[in-house]
C-alpha cells in the first residue's frame, strides 16, 4: 500500500514525464527492498527465538524424563537383590529390562538433538556389539521365532548410534513380518550385513514403495511407516548401500554393504 501510495504522488507530479518512468521504477523497486528487508527481518528474528525457545523445551523435557525411569531402574534394582521367588525376580527383570528400552528412547532423542545441533562425530565399531544389544532388546517379544547370529568379526567406521537404530529397525521387521515360529538369520559375507527372514515378504511392485516416508504395506500394522524410510535416510548419508531380496510368502533379505 505504501508503494502504490509514493507510485501516485510521483506520478500525479508536474514534473513527472515518461522520460523519467525507469528512475521511478527503480526508485520504488529500492524503497520496496528497504521495506522488505525491514520487516521480514523483525518477523524472522521472531521465529528464530521461537524454534530456539521450543528446542530448549524439548531438551528440558527430555531431560526430565531421564530421572524416572532411573529411579524405576534403581529401585527395581534393589527389590531384586530381596526377592526370592522366581516368578517375582523375572518380573522385576523384565520392568528392568523396560526402562533401559525407555532409555534407550530418552538416548534416541538426545541423539537426534545432537546431530542436529553440532553433527555426530564417526567412530570405529565392533558389529557384533551392536547386534548382541538389539537381539537382546527384542529377546521378550520374538517369542517362538528363532534368531540364529554368526559372529561377524566386522568392524567399520560409522555413527554407532545411527546404525544401532538401523539394526534396530531391520530386526524388529523382521519380527514383526515373521511367520509363526519363523526364523531370522544374521551374518557377514563379503564386507556386507545379511539379516534373512522366514517371513510374509514384500510384493514385487512395492519393493521401492518401503522406503517412503509413512509407507505401510499393511496399514493394519502398528507404527507410522518410518522405520526402513529413516533406514534408507542414514544408510544414504553415510555411503552404505543398501538392498532387499524378497519372495512374497517365502522369505526377505536385507543386505548392508558398507564401504
Amino acid at each position: 500500500m505504501f508503494i502504490l501510495f509514493l507510485n501516485n504522488i510521483i506520478i500525479n507530479f508536474s514534473f513527472y514525464k515518461p522520460v523519467f518512468y525507469p528512475l521511478v521504477i527503480i526508485f520504488l523497486t529500492i524503497v520496496a527492498l528497504l521495506l522488505y528487508t525491514s520487516l521480514s527481518k523483525s518477523i524472522l528474528n521472531e521465529l528464530f527465538k521461537s524454534d530456539e525457545q521450543i528446542q530448549n523445551s524439548i531438551k528440558q523435557t527430555i531431560h526430565e524424563l531421564n530421572t524416572p525411569v532411573s529411579t524405576i531402574k534403581l529401585n527395581t534394582k534393589m527389590l531384586l537383590k530381596e526377592e526370592k521367588n522366581n516368578k517375582s525376580i523375572e518380573q522385576l527383570n523384565r520392568i528392568n529390562k523396560s526402562c533401559n528400552n525407555l532409555l534407550e528412547l530418552y538416548n534416541d532423542m538426545e541423539y537426534i538433538i545432537k546431530k542436529e545441533v553440532h553433527g555426530i562425530e564417526l567412530q570405529n565399531i565392533c558389529l557384533d556389539e551392536l547386534i548382541i544389544k538389539t537381539i537382546d532388546k527384542y529377546d521378550d517379544i520374538k517369542e517362538k521365532i528363532n534368531i540364529q547370529y554368526t559372529k561377524t568379526n566386522l568392524n567399520i567406521i560409522s555413527d554407532k548410534k545411527g546404525l544401532q537404530t538401523v539394526i534396530d529397525n531391520l530386526v524388529s521387521n523382521a519380527i514383526k513380518y515373521n511367520k509363526k515360529n519363523g526364523k531370522i538369520s544374521i551374518y557377514t559375507k563379503d564386507n556386507s550385513l545379511y539379516i534373512d527372514d522366514t517371513g510374509i515378504g514384500i510384493d514385487v511392485k512395492n519393493i521401492f514403495k518401503v522406503f517412503d516416508k509413512y509407507y505401510q504395506e499393511n496399514n493394519t500394522n502398528v507404527g507410522f511407516g518410518m522405520g526402513l524410510y529413516r533406514v534408507k535416510t542414514f544408510c544414504d548419508n553415510n555411503n552404505i548401500k543398501l538392498n532387499i531380496h524378497s519372495k512374497m510368502d517365502i522369505s526377505t533379505s536385507i543386505v548392508l554393504t558398507f564401504k
